[in-house]
């Protein structure tokens, strides 16, 4: 098992790679204001480590936002608020999977 280290900020991104993190997921959720801010994980894609997985969290709630979470290099995508308030997951999730 492999844990998934979660940041909010550079900050907090740059101290999980100092600790070794070889998940890590960058939330664009921020959790002081609930505002969200997807542009975070682009900015912070490029300074991923070879090897490290990276894994875009928060701000899906449509198929182009998984598009543009891969795009901008996730290996994963964190979906949960779409499945939780959407209508019917398993439609959503095959059109994120199609995206």
């Amino acid at each position: 098992m492999t844990a998934l280290i979660e940041a909010h900020t550079r900050e907090e991104f740059n101290r999980a790679l100092d600790a070794g993190a070889k998940v890590l997921g960058v939330n664009a959720r921020d959790l002081q204001t609930f505002e969200m801010h997807p542009e975070l994980f682009g900015e912070l894609a490029p300074s991923y480590p070879e090897g490290v997985i990276k894994v875009a969290e928060s701000a899906v709630l449509r198929p182009e936002h998984v598009r543009a979470y891969r795009d901008a290099g996730a290996d994963a995508v964190l979906i949960g608020e779409a499945l939780v308030t959407g209508d019917d997951p398993e439609t959503t999730i095959k059109e994120y999977l199609q995206a």
